[in-house]
């Protein structure tokens, strides 16, 4: 709590001193005004001095003053020096009487001892019974020591001052017990914010303890984009982006580039700019440095919101993935150096294939049969190595194709695999379905979306193709009931190399691009394809493809043509 400078000098002067201090201090204020009265009575009226009441009176409160320095209070019980201020009404009683020729108000000296019974803290009651008995005992005194009888109204008369000093007293008590009472909330109040200061404290050195075990770059800003927290990974970030030449460099003259590694970054589409303008984003990439020290960063962005939804400021995260982009690149060269040692190969298996089916007449149907299914097999995995690394090269020429066909000759190219794992293959689409599509991407298609059922399949099951028309969108859907994926693969599930935990565990073979290589097929026929999965249940991919569905006069003449 803020103290002020009033009550630091109080405390610092008077709280925090010894109780012989305090009680030396708090009986200063009366031993100061009596060498006052002293003082002024010598140059006043000297003749007082001669009066024997007075000088005992004065003796007296010397005497106290001696006894307050001398006495080892801290040693004795506390309350014992309560004992002061009762020998003061004395020492007051002593000097009224002897100077009431003199000062006729020196009985107001009874205001301090008084004060001090009552402000103590101590037996409040008490006081206050005690002071108005010792101001009543000062006043009746010397009517009662007096020659002569006493009647009523001579002890009457001085009454109403030891009543002035009841009433002051018992102000002093409740102002007293007030103030006490408001301290101690005030104290209790005090302990409670400085514990929840040490409490915050210890958060705050947790949390900046845990961040800078995190090795992932935090950095909080303010609306305003000024950094609020930044942990030690996101400090050493921070310096790979400050060129050599600069110590304090403007936001564009941060070493921050674009996904190429060469493109300068545009200040306003910089992570930490995006986020102050309360953008929000997900793995955003960046590159950080220059030369050999250059790092690849995924960035992420949450907005802070204030009570009235108002942009407050922003978390950004930034994870190093340059050893990632570094692995992807390593393995994109081993499949680019795998697929061109397989052309070799594939060529000469391709060529004694067409060579074997130049005279189809001479072999037997079921060798033939088998020889044709060899060779498309043949040309798709051809097509799969030129479709490895490029598969945003992927062209695609429509014609109009049965469906249908496609379909049943998928199904033929698969049996033996489902057969080897117990796998039931199911035909659900039409005897006859034309439609505009390339028929050997669509085949490649459907080729690869069959053996992936089958393969995630291992125990056996069910894979069901289905194809039919909605209006003039041609739908395809291939369905098992294998392993199925959890929610996180099937956010994945088109990317590049992406394999599902079922898969790895059981070492299911397998690149990760087949369907990679069929969602890019799917779009350049200007369709969608996705994906509806649960775990041990099984898997559905449907396939959409909008407009592929001729109209009733061009699909006849075009199933004239593929008749002939």
């Amino acid at each position: 709590m803020t103290e002020s400078k009033a009550d630091r000098f109080i405390r610092r002067h008077f709280y925090e001193r010894t109780l012989r201090v305090k009680v030396m201090l708090t009986q200063a204020p009366l031993t100061l005004t009596v060498l006052l009265m002293v003082l002024h009575a010598a140059a006043i009226y000297p003749q007082i001095f001669a009066n024997p009441v007075f000088a005992a009176g004065l003796w007296m409160h010397a005497a106290i003053l001696v006894l307050c320095v001398l006495v080892p209070w801290d040693k004795l019980p506390y309350a014992s020096f309560l004992a002061i201020p009762y020998l003061d009404f004395v020492a007051v009683g002593l000097t009224r009487q002897g100077s009431l020729q003199y000062a006729t108000s020196a009985g107001l000296l009874m205001l301090f001892p008084v004060f001090w019974l009552s402000a103590s803290g101590l037996a409040r009651k008490t006081a206050v019974l005690g002071s108005t008995v010792g101001t009543l005992l000062i006043v009746w005194t010397p009517v009662l020591v007096a020659a002569g009888p006493v009647d009523p109204e001579q002890l009457g008369k001085p009454l109403l001052f030891p009543f002035m000093m009841m009433g002051f007293a018992i102000t002093v008590v409740t102002l007293t017990a007030s103030m006490d009472s408001q301290r101690q909330r005030v104290l209790a109040k005090d302990a409670q914010l400085r514990a929840a200061l040490n409490a915050s404290r210890q958060r705050e050195q947790l949390l900046a303890t845990v961040l800078d075990t995190v090795p992932v770059g935090l950095v909080v800003v303010d609306g305003a984009g000024n950094d609020q927290l930044m942990n030690a990974t996101q400090r050493v970030v921070h310096r790979l982006a400050v060129p050599d030449h600069l110590t304090s460099p403007a936001e564009k003259d941060l070493l921050v580039f674009a996904p190429d590694k060469a493109t300068p970054l545009d200040p306003e589409e910089r992570p930490v700019r995006r986020a102050v303008k309360g953008q929000s984003f997900t793995n955003y990439q960046i590159w950080v440095g220059s030369g050999d020290k250059a790092r690849a960063f995924s960035t992420t962005a949450r907005t802070i919101r204030n009570d009235y939804g108002r942009n407050d400021g922003a978390v950004i995260a930034f994870h190093d993935n340059t050893d990632m982009i570094a692995a992807l690149a390593a393995k994109d060269d081993f499949v680019a150096n795998v697929s061109h040692e397989f052309r070799t190969p594939l060529t000469s298996i391709q060529g004694y294939l067409g060579l074997a089916l130049e005279e189809p007449e001479l072999l037997p149907a079921p060798v033939v049969q088998y020889l044709e299914v060899a060779e498309r097999n043949a040309e798709r995995l051809n097509r799969l190595v030129h479709d490895l690394l490029t598969t945003d090269a992927i062209t695609v020429e429509k014609a109009l194709a049965d469906v249908a066909g496609l379909v049943a000759d998928s199904l033929s190219s698969a049996r033996p695999a489902a057969d080897i794992t117990g796998v039931e293959l199911v035909n659900q689409a039409p005897s006859s379905l034309p439609a505009l599509v390339d028929p050997v991407r669509f085949g490649q298609v459907l080729d690869n979306l069959v053996s992936n059922a089958i393969k995630y399949s291992p125990d056996g099951g069910t894979v069901t193709v289905r194809a039919w028309a909605d209006g003039g969108d041609l739908l395809c859907e291939v369905q098992d009931t294998g392993l199925g994926m959890n929610s996180a693969e099937q956010a994945d599930a088109f990317k590049k190399f992406f394999r599902a935990d079922p898969a790895l565990k059981r070492s299911i073979p397998g690149l990760g691009l087949g369907l990679l290589i069929t969602r890019s097929i799917v779009a350049k026929h200007g369709g969608s394809i996705s994906v509806c999965s649960e775990r041990n249940v099984g898997t559905t991919m449907r396939i959409i493809l909008p407009g592929s569905i001729p109209g009733p006069a061009e699909a006849r003449y075009s199933m004239e043509e593929l008749e002939e």
